[in-house]
């Protein structure tokens, strides 16, 4: 396992750190504590971290202009004011099913919203993958237990996405103007023990950057599902990435202490803290969301 320069960005623990993503127009990081209703803000000039408490079950979000965000919630999705926090509900999202959640999401460079939803306590089969397309939700697949590694190809071309329940990498062709499969999945990557396929965020060269939950780590893998390289993260349930600062060269890691027991935590001292990496990656920049025009 390969080690670079590692630091501390937040040591507030996050029960389930997920959803991480980096604003560069404001240099800012963003992520979230799902199980506790909470959204981090880091502004990466400052050193600051703000802790926003949210009334919604948040996972994820995508930035749509430079005053809003579009935040995913177990119920919907919200249109959240950045300057004052004040939220509004834009599509409902299974808010008919109290069994499920929403986890990982990414912004495809069109604008189109992939987002995955599944069982409150990760029940078999109960998720799914939707994708908001100007404006309107489709359901892309079903039958999904733990939906993660959401991301795609710096041209659009292709998709990527796993099933953590079955531990496999997907990847599928797309339409690149829509973001819509144009195609069928198959499988790019499929694990056999030392942890979950979590997480992932795709660089400028088109190679993806996995978290692997269970595993403390990021995998890297070529296009075609070749393992370049494996980075050690300092906590053990590592979950997902953002490549963040203003040359996008360093790698923010979230973690989590769910489902540990004292004596797992205490072997595990950096549980649930976030991380940043330095990698030397060429990042990207995350796309903004594209939302129904009037």
């Amino acid at each position: 396992m390969e080690e670079v320069p590692t630091t501390v960005l937040c040591s507030e623990r996050c029960h389930l750190g997920e959803g991480a993503t980096y604003d560069a127009t404001t240099d800012t990081a963003w992520w979230f504590d799902i199980v506790e209703r909470r959204l981090f803000e880091a502004r990466l000039g400052t050193g600051r971290t703000t802790i926003h408490s949210l009334d919604v079950m948040g996972s994820a979000l995508g930035r749509i202009d430079a005053h809003r965000q579009l935040l995913v919630a177990a119920d919907g999705l919200y249109v959240r004011d950045t300057a004052d926090g004040r939220m509004a509900l834009y599509r409902r999202l299974e808010a008919d099913n109290a069994a499920t959640r929403s986890n990982d999401a990414r912004v495809h460079p069109s604008g189109t919203f992939w987002i995955g939803t599944m069982g409150r306590h990760a029940e078999r089969g109960l998720g799914a993958i939707y994708a908001l397309h100007r404006g309107e939700l489709s359901r892309l697949y079903d039958h999904i237990t733990i939906p993660n590694a959401i991301c795609f190809s710096p041209d659009g071309t292709v998709g990527y996405f796993a099933d953590t329940g079955e531990n496999v990498l997907f990847r599928v062709e797309l339409d690149a103007a829509t973001g819509l499969p144009c195609g069928e999945p198959s499988a790019l990557v499929t694990r056999r023990g030392g942890g979950g396929i979590d997480g992932a965020v795709v660089d400028a060269d088109g190679l993806i950057w996995n978290a692997r939950w269970g595993g403390g780590c990021i995998d890297v893998y070529s296009p075609q599902g070749e393992h370049l390289r494996t980075l050690r993260v300092p906590a053990r349930q590592s979950s997902c990435p953002a490549f963040i600062g203003q040359d996008l060269s360093r790698l923010l890691v979230t973690s989590a202490w769910q489902g540990m027991g004292e004596d797992a935590k205490r072997a595990d001292p950096d549980h649930g803290r976030t991380f940043v990496l330095d990698v030397a990656a060429r990042g990207r920049l995350e796309p903004d969301v594209k939302l129904a025009t009037a």
